[in-house]
């Protein structure tokens, strides 16, 4: 490696970047993995069964079909509600703006768009496998679960500067 300043300062934003962009990709990966048979709710669902009975003794066969159709719902919430965090956190290294801001639409508009577009591509790959399926009504969840994070997002945000400008 070079001591040249001029290699070091123009390495240092592609640094930030990579680490920008890096979780967000590995939750990218996470949700591919996740869309294969292998945690298809067949599995997922006897390996639950059966952490369920070690845990907390024989569960009703009724009530479990409830408890993991739930846990898979709420799966679906939080992986796109952390995908589109993480996507704003990306977009907000990426996109520069002419003023300081701690949120902007800038960042919170592709970040939603894309884990919509994501969701979307998600339930079709489902579709094309025989032991998932692939829902319009999980898109709308993931679409609604990424639209409550930029929210929050932008809650949070606008309450951290109000107690900045107010310390």
């Amino acid at each position: 490696m070079s001591n040249d300043p001029a290699e070091v300062v123009h390495a240092s934003p592609r640094l930030s970047l990579w680490r920008a962009w890096l979780p967000a990709v590995v939750w990218l990966v996470l949700i591919a993995v996740e869309s294969t048979d292998l945690l298809s709710a067949r599995h997922t669902g006897s390996v639950l069964h059966r952490l369920w009975s070690m845990l907390f003794g024989p569960i009703d066969p009724d009530l479990f079909d409830i408890l993991h159709a739930a846990l898979r719902k709420l799966g679906h919430v939080i992986g796109y509600a952390t995908l589109s965090a993480l996507l704003f956190r990306a977009w907000r290294a990426t996109i520069a703006i002419s003023k300081p801001a701690l949120w902007n639409i800038r960042w919170a508009a592709p970040a939603f768009f894309m884990s919509v577009v994501v969701a979307y591509l998600d339930e079709w790959h489902q579709g094309l496998i025989p032991s998932r399926t692939g829902t319009v009504r999980d898109v709308f969840l993931d679409t609604a679960a990424a639209l409550v994070a930029q929210m929050l997002i932008l809650a949070w945000l606008r309450n951290r500067r109000l107690t900045l400008v107010s310390a």
